[in-house]
């Protein structure tokens, strides 16, 4: 990586399949590195399922040295059940790259959709399609690794911000 670059991971938790996005940052300009999705078979014990999701991201980490990591703070589900799982696994999503020593922010995901569309209530194809012309030639084919990289994008923005104003207010 060049001088200046940061190498941001951008995770979509979910326990049957959690989308990854890797962009390299250096000040406004970003580059796709790579993009992908961990699948668990939900044929498993929710146990075993999260124990591979977790393997799945430390081999994800440790393949690509991301610098800073960020993850989609979901909320969804009407169904008790299905929101107590999601919510396990964004928790292994939270702690794998925090027990790698990388810092990680969440972004709701209308902040997501608000940095990558312009509005917090975009569709998921909008989300989907500016993505795609943000990052040209990425290639991406799963809607979870393009939300992973709309999350990826938000935080490269925010990042921007603050190393703004940190050079703003600097003595």
């Amino acid at each position: 990586m060049g001088t200046g670059a940061v190498r941001l991971l951008g995770l979509d938790p979910g326990l049957q399949h959690t989308g990854w996005g890797v962009l390299q940052c250096t000040g406004n300009h970003l580059r796709h590195l790579g993009d992908g999705v961990i699948s668990t078979d939900t044929g498993l014990d929710l146990a075993e399922r999260l124990a591979f999701l977790h393997r799945g991201l430390n081999e994800l980490i440790a393949a690509w040295q991301p610098d800073e990591a960020a993850v989609e703070h979901t909320y969804v589900n009407k169904n008790p059940a299905a929101a107590l799982k999601l919510g396990q696994a964004r928790g292994v999503v939270l702690l794998a790259p925090a027990l790698a020593g990388i810092p990680v922010a969440e972004y709701q995901a209308m902040e997501v959709k608000r940095a990558v569309v312009g509005t917090g209530h975009a569709e998921k194809q909008q989300v989907e399609a500016m993505v795609r012309m943000l990052l040209p030639g990425a290639g991406i084919r799963r809607s979870d690794a393009a939300d992973a990289l709309a999350v990826a994008i938000c935080h490269a923005h925010h990042r921007q911000s603050r190393v703004a104003l940190a050079r703003a207010y600097a003595p």
